[in-house]
């Protein structure tokens, strides 16, 4: 608990908050960024364009993110980066998280944060097992594989 930061924890949820309002009021559209990407590769010239928009500006977003965290005036208000974390774990951790969505029909964003807000059953139940996965994910490497970070 030596790195929590309740600042920018409530900073980024009220961006993630406002950014899937804005979606949804503007689009119609529900902010789940596994089903924006697949979208984006698979449905062609139809939405292409607020979906490329959506995935740059969530990519710019971290980017500025960690340029911020890497400069020394803001050490103590923004968490760095972990880039001690094993290269292959973290490839291993993404592939899991993509058949994961795809298994799920659907990502922590579109159920956790769309679905839970309009009262759904199925993304309450997603969203205790993403957790749940979560949990025993850092369990298992923590403990299992000894990896601190």
């Amino acid at each position: 608990m030596d790195t929590f930061t309740p600042w920018s924890a409530l900073a980024g949820g009220v961006l993630i908050g406002a950014s899937a309002a804005l979606l949804l009021w503007t689009t119609g559209r529900i902010a789940g960024i596994s089903g924006i990407a697949r979208g984006l590769l698979s449905d062609g010239a139809a939405g292409f364009a607020w979906r490329a928009l959506f995935l740059v500006g969530l990519i710019a977003g971290a980017w500025f993110y960690y340029a911020l965290a890497g400069s020394a005036s803001h050490a103590a208000v923004v968490p760095r980066a972990r880039p001690d974390f094993p290269p292959l774990l973290l490839i291993v951790a993404g592939l899991a998280v993509g058949y994961g969505t795809a298994l799920g029909r659907g990502c922590t964003s579109g159920h956790g944060v769309c679905g839970l807000a309009r009262l759904s059953p199925r993304s309450l139940a997603a969203t205790l097992t993403f957790v749940g996965a979560g949990i025993g994910a850092t369990w298992v490497v923590r403990h299992l594989f000894a990896v601190q970070g």
